[in-house]
């Protein structure tokens, strides 16, 4: 028998264009081409969808939990397995699990954890992230303060021993916290360094990038803003030609005209992507969850600490990219991209993940209408269906 199937549907978007009445052809898990529908070889096996559309499977760099899991509270391998089952459901095919600031040991941990997801090929586990603990104090969020600390030779050590270990590793640091001689020992070790929960101004912002850092982490949250004589690492992100920008988009952690204006503001060729901040809650009705020994409530759409602060997110990238769609306004095809090819191109990872071309992994989801999640496929194989 054939591997070949053939995926037809009344529209597929590649990532880059639209095919109307089209089919994507899947051979051992990676993509061969996308034709008309009526030029589907005779020998494919043919999985048809009546209504909808195929697009390509959203990339989320930023999943602290799902499926009741939070991985600091649980850094393992079977806690990556349940958070990227749990993300499936909403349309993410490749994720990075985050590790919000903790302790040694639990970074370890959840290295070690990572590591073993790469090598078991976990369906959906793309690398991880590592939020902190070098962070500034003055824009911790609901970052454990006791735990934010510099970086010293053994965690830069540690950091790059991980980066040989893993498929991708992003970390986020603050500008004014680890100096340019470790960011750049970090980028050219391969790690993808992001700017986050920094107070820093601009020009040591713009100094951390010409370094080698190349993202910025929850654009506007936890990070000095733009001003009129000090434009602050909102600027220097939106300045920047190279730097991609990662965003929360609720409508709670950034106004929705903030949103519009950074879109028209981002200098290229990096771009905003969307991600969801996760936290356990995801794909469960948990009204309630713990982070370093204090409680999270989950209310009004929101994540917050006892005092008020937010705390990650209660957000899926469905929901996410709907909203940049439907409310901010964007053309679906410019959603879809922010979703999936542009979070991918902001780690390198686009080779692969991101879009539907020849040698991508065929990793899409099928969209109906209502642009719901219908079904979530991995490799060519279906991870989730809501039927």
């Amino acid at each position: 028998m054939s591997d070949l199937t053939a995926v037809i549907a009344p529209r597929v978007f590649d990532g880059h264009r639209w095919h109307q009445d089209a089919a994507l052809l899947v051979e051992f898990g990676h993509v061969s081409a996308v034709v008309a529908a009526d030029e589907v070889p005779a020998s494919a096996q043919r999985v048809e969808f009546a209504a909808g559309m195929v697009v390509p499977g959203f990339v989320d760099l930023q999943v602290n939990g799902g499926g009741g899991v939070l991985f600091n509270n649980d850094p393992s391998l079977e806690a990556i397995r349940t958070i990227c089952a749990a993300h499936a459901q909403f349309g993410t095919t490749a994720l990075l699990p985050t590790l919000i600031t903790d302790t040694v040991s639990v970074n370890e941990a959840a290295i070690a954890a990572g590591e073993a997801a790469a090598h078991a090929r976990v369906p959906g586990f793309l690398g991880l992230h590592l939020e902190g603990p070098h962070l500034s104090l003055a824009r911790k969020g609901t970052h454990d303060p006791d735990l934010i600390r510099p970086m010293d030779e053994s965690d830069l050590d540690r950091l790059v021993r991980a980066g040989q270990r893993l498929p991708n590793l992003l970390c986020t640091v603050a500008a004014e916290t680890v100096p340019p001689s470790q960011i750049k020992a970090l980028a050219e070790s391969g790690i993808i360094v992001s700017i986050g929960h920094s107070d820093a101004g601009y020009d040591t912002t713009v100094a951390a990038f010409q370094a080698g850092a190349r993202m910025a982490t929850h654009l506007f949250n936890a990070m000095s803003q733009l001003g009129n004589r000090e434009p602050g690492v909102v600027g220097a992100v939106l300045n920047t030609p190279g730097v991609f920008a990662g965003l929360i988009a609720d409508g709670i952690h950034v106004h929705p005209a903030s949103v519009a204006v950074a879109l028209r503001a981002k200098a290229g060729p990096g771009r905003v992507f969307l991600v969801t901040d996760a936290m356990s809650q995801t794909g469960t009705d948990l009204t309630s969850l713990t982070l370093n020994g204090r409680t999270i409530t989950r209310a009004d759409g929101a994540l917050r600490l006892a005092d008020g602060t937010l705390a990650g997110a209660d957000l899926d990238m469905i929901d996410a990219m709907r909203f940049m769609h439907q409310r901010i306004g964007l053309p679906l095809d410019e959603a879809l991209r922010m979703a999936a090819l542009y979070p991918a191109e902001a780690i390198g990872a686009d080779a692969e993940h991101g879009h539907l071309a020849q040698g991508t992994l065929a990793n899409f989801v099928h969209l109906d209408e209502e642009l719901s999640v219908a079904s979530t496929w991995i490799a060519g194989r279906r991870v989730w269906s809501g039927v």
